[in-house]
């Protein structure tokens, strides 16, 4: 969905967002769509927790969102969305791909930079969705994890 989209739904019935920030130009992009992101059980776990939504971190359309508007900022031959930077400032530094989870209240969790295999990003989703990562450092989620669980 687009991050619109998932702010709509969201109004209905408030849910995590999973954004994955990605360019066109980007080859881990997309390998992480073909890898991570089309595998069935990581797919559905995702769809069945968060709103999931593709943001291309190059997109000229404007965003509002919590009173503020980004908007594309042409840099170059290229450029980059303010809301990007926005997403990014945990990391300091804009990466492709990132994966960004927004909390029930549209607070940033964390954002997750570079490509991630789907044996990596299950615990990661679990992690997220389960809100395991208000109580539980991640250390010890991780060597504990024993696979995905469906609603």
């Amino acid at each position: 969905m687009s991050f619109e989209e998932a702010l709509t739904a969201h109004e209905i019935e408030p849910r995590k967002i999973l954004i994955d920030m990605y360019t066109d130009w980007c080859g881990w992009c997309k390998r992480m769509d073909e890898t991570t992101f089309g595998d069935e059980s990581i797919a559905r776990y995702i769809n069945e927790n968060f709103y999931p939504v593709k943001f291309n971190a190059e997109s000229r359309n404007d965003i509002h969102f919590q009173g503020e508007k980004y908007s594309f900022v042409q840099k170059g031959n290229r450029g980059y969305h303010e809301f990007a930077i926005k997403l990014s400032e945990q990391l300091g530094r804009l990466s492709f791909p990132t994966v960004v989870f927004l909390d029930k209240n549209l607070s940033i969790i964390q954002p997750i930079a570079g490509f991630i295999d789907p044996d990596q990003f299950a615990p990661i989703i679990n992690y997220i969705a389960g809100g395991f990562y208000l109580q539980t450092p991640w250390k010890k989620f991780e060597k504990d994890f024993d696979g995905l669980v469906f609603n």
